[in-house]
């Protein structure tokens, strides 16, 4: 299974966000996104399997809310994370 890459810049609807992994476990992940600016936010996401491909995949913005929640501080990130 291919992994996630540890950091990475977006692209498409997230074009111009940096994505930095701060935490990943068998159940899930934390990265933190930045825009640039100071204003950072954290992605907490369940880990999926796309057995098709032989990869993990990254939720797209219509999966916040099922499998992945955006949360303002990386307090409240690890604790949504410890939920997993």
């Amino acid at each position: 299974m291919k992994p996630l890459q540890i950091e990475f810049d977006g692209i498409g609807e997230v074009r111009g966000m940096h994505f930095k992994q701060i935490k990943a476990s068998k159940k899930g992940y934390i990265y933190e996104v930045s825009d640039g600016s100071t204003s950072n936010h954290y992605e907490v996401f369940l880990r999926r399997e796309n057995t098709r491909f032989g990869t993990i995949t990254y939720p797209k913005s219509n999966n916040f809310g099922i499998w992945a929640w955006a949360c303002p501080t990386l307090e409240r990130a690890l604790q949504k994370f410890e939920e997993l």
